[in-house]
């Protein structure tokens, strides 16, 4: 596999999507064009001092900072115009989007980011009951998300408009094109046009087909829930929920559950799936690992 792409030696080891979603309560989207760097926040024409405080005000609230642009070209002009911005919380039974345009990104910083991680909605602008995508093209991050993501979002753009956009770095390259579904947060992997299409044209139902995992959750429970959706056949992204227990002897036990009252235990462990392969084009050999549910038993009441 050497001199291949990693999202095509990903696909070629069959690495599994469940559990591999960035994980992130609530997403704040700022329109920047121009170019990316491989750390997009700092390294763009973002003003470096609202970088740094868009970095420090986030960290630790649950709040996902990312940069968008509109798919095709996209020069910045390096003249004030109007970004748009939108800010999505994705917790089951109470997501919400908030859309707002800024004439300065600096207008950002008076937002109380710890509310917004928490979920309480009206921080930012217009509540919107739209759904976006955002389709990562990071090259400079990982080629793979410019060589395949970009192509996706330009021909979703022509048909969808306003509810594509490209962004930054949302993890994993190696399942590029990679893109993740407001306000619900969940994240998809090896995407093509028809499949994207579907996120955004079909009904409110979760499409588990090529699903990374609902950033709500940590990693083992993205995985636990998408095992319980599939056995079960639960599509309303707003029925089930899910804590998280390490057990580090067998990996971890997971609660789901639902709204009508029905509690699934969920064992996921890691397991070995092939040799050490690069989990990015640019980065050394990393072990090859992934989620797996192993057992999902409805508890029964005592």
């Amino acid at each position: 596999m050497e001199g291949m792409r990693c999202s095509a030696v990903a696909e070629g080891i069959g690495e599994p999507l469940a559990g591999t979603a960035a994980t992130a309560q609530t997403w704040l989207c700022l329109e920047q064009p121009g170019p990316w760097g491989r750390d997009a926040l700092a390294a763009s024409h973002l003003d470096e001092g609202v970088a740094r405080e868009l970095t420090r005000l986030s960290a630790g609230t649950g709040v996902r900072v990312v940069l968008i642009r509109r798919p095709g070209s996209h020069p910045d002009r390096h003249r004030p115009v109007p970004r748009h911005v939108y800010l999505a919380h994705t917790a089951p039974g109470r997501t919400w989007l908030e859309r707002t345009t800024v004439q300065d990104p600096k207008e950002l910083l008076d937002l109380d980011f710890v509310q917004a991680g928490a979920g309480v909605p009206g921080g930012l602008g217009t509540p919107s009951a739209e759904r976006l995508l955002l389709v990562c093209t990071n090259g400079r991050r990982d080629v793979c998300c410019a060589l395949l993501g970009r192509p996706v979002a330009a021909a979703l753009a022509g048909t969808h408009g306003e509810a594509v956009w490209e962004c930054t770095h949302i993890g994993g390259h190696r399942f590029s094109p990679t893109a993740v579904l407001l306000p619900t947060g969940y994240a998809y992997g090896r995407l093509d046009v028809a499949a994207a299409a579907r996120l955004l044209d079909g009904g409110p139902g979760v499409v588990t087909e090529g699903c990374r995992g609902r950033s709500t959750w940590p990693l083992p429970g993205q995985a636990a829930e998408l095992a319980v959706r599939e056995q079960e056949r639960v599509s309303d992204p707003d029925a089930l929920a899910v804590e998280v227990v390490a057990n580090p002897a067998e990996g971890w036990l997971t609660t789901v559950s639902h709204v009508d009252g029905r509690v699934w235990q969920v064992n996921v462990v890691e397991r070995e799936i092939a040799p050490p392969r690069a989990a990015s084009c640019t980065a050394g050999l990393t072990p090859a690992v992934g989620l797996a549910a192993t057992s999902v038993r409805l508890r029964v009441a005592a």
